[in-house]
């Protein structure tokens, strides 16, 4: 590797990590609940709905911005979702009843967020293909820690300044953490086809790389989603009404419910830290297999446990380690069983099942009424999902198991 592309991995490291971090800002979004309540004479739970159209846009843009990446660059798209994120939250501070609000927040800033964060991360990963699990815990304990940090700046900016004038510089400090980070990042190198093994996960480095076409013809893929997907359900689910887990099931005081908070930030940073450095050490299915195993531990603590503020916070902790450790590991895993090339397209459209899941917990809650049954409904999928992670094998294997099959009844 040449000095310049020796620069070029770094700066693109140290920039995504930047624009990572002022992109997770929008987690800090239910701190602008009850201003914008008051602002604008709704319920609450109608203000918090943004959110969950935030979470589907913000998948929507993550399955699409490889193509983005193709046509533009990542420089480029980057820039474009910094400018976009800060037009959105100025027009946000603007917004006067919440069609406006869904639109600039909900679309518009989740549109920009998703942009800028699955393309990022995947184009960094392929700049270090021997440490991708490290490196996606670099980029996504940034855009983890980016929600802890702006909830310091969003909440004093609430306190000293006017809404409207903290919507401004909420979205300008992002706008141009996010610029920034842009213009220190280039496109990283297509991968060259070898076959060479990696000794840690045995199984051949860049073996096969698959267009988006060819990826979602594989039942790796099928149940690659449904893992996913399961696993955003649950994290997304309990995490966002966690508070009201520890009140209204726990019976928790109100000082103490909203402990979890904290709890949950804290094991969400750890599960993206651990699991992502485990995963380059042991084979990246059974860190999920074990990531599923804790998040079924926790759900399992809220059912069968003693209502108790231990249980719950080891429930909650739970949920929160093996989602933050997830979402960390899987664009390494994809690209373990599809390639490096095509990760932003593949991943991206796995990654739909965060949105899909983000709001699916609250549907099945409605539905059968109340916590248990949608516990139940958790536990279920988290046992389809640790079956289909033993089951599974890499397609490299499949098709090596195959050819030898062939080869045995040719003799």
């Amino acid at each position: 590797m040449t000095i310049a592309s020796h620069q070029k991995k770094w700066l693109t490291l140290i920039g995504t990590v930047i624009a990572q971090f002022a992109l997770g800002s929008v987690y800090t979004w239910s701190l602008f609940n009850s201003p914008l309540a008051e602002k604008i004479n709704e319920p609450v739970s109608q203000i918090a709905f943004s959110f969950g159209i935030l979470s589907l846009a913000l998948a929507f843009a993550s399955s699409i911005s490889g193509k983005l990446q193709d046509r533009f660059g990542v420089k480029n798209v980057t820039i474009g979702a910094g400018v976009l994120l800060g037009a959105s939250l100025l027009l946000a501070s603007h917004a006067t009843n919440l069609i406006s609000l869904y639109i600039c927040i909900g679309l518009l800033v989740g549109f920009a967020d998703g942009t800028g964060y699955l393309m990022t991360l995947s184009n960094c990963v392929k700049y270090f293909p021997q440490h991708k699990g490290l490196v996606s815990a670099c980029a996504i304990g940034a855009y983890g820690l980016g929600s802890l940090g702006f909830k310091f700046i969003n909440m004093y900016l609430l306190t000293h300044f006017s809404l409207a004038q903290a919507f401004s510089a909420w979205g300008m400090i992002a706008m141009v953490m996010v610029i920034f980070g842009g213009l220190l990042m280039s496109d990283a190198p297509k991968q060259t086809v070898e076959a060479t093994t990696n000794k840690q996960h045995k199984l051949p480095t860049n073996s096969g790389e698959f267009t988006l076409s060819q990826t979602i013809r594989t039942p790796q893929f099928w149940m690659l989603a449904t893992v996913f997907l399961s696993i955003c359900m649950s994290g997304l689910y309990v995490i966002g009404v966690a508070k009201d887990i520890g009140e209204n099931y726990i019976h928790l005081s109100v000082t103490s419910a909203a402990t979890s908070v904290a709890v949950i930030a804290i094991a969400n940073l750890a599960g993206r830290l651990v699991l992502g450095v485990l995963s380059d050490k042991v084979e990246r299915i059974k860190v999920i297999s074990f990531a599923i195993l804790v998040s079924f531990a926790g759900v399992a603590s809220l059912i069968f446990g003693e209502p108790s503020s231990n249980v719950f916070y080891f429930a909650v902790a739970c949920i929160a380690f093996s989602f933050g450790g997830t979402i960390t590991v899987f664009p390494s895993l994809i690209s373990d069983f599809f390639g490096l090339n095509n990760l932003t397209k593949n991943y991206g459209v796995i990654y739909l099942g965060f949105g899909i899941g983000s709001i699916t917990g609250s549907i099945v809650a409605s539905i059968f009424g109340g916590f248990v049954p949608t516990f139940y409904v958790i536990m279920t999928l988290l046992t389809l999902s640790l079956v289909l992670t033993l089951l599974m094998k890499h397609p490299a294997k499949r098709k090596a198991y195959r050819q030898q099959l062939t080869t045995q009844q040719t003799i």
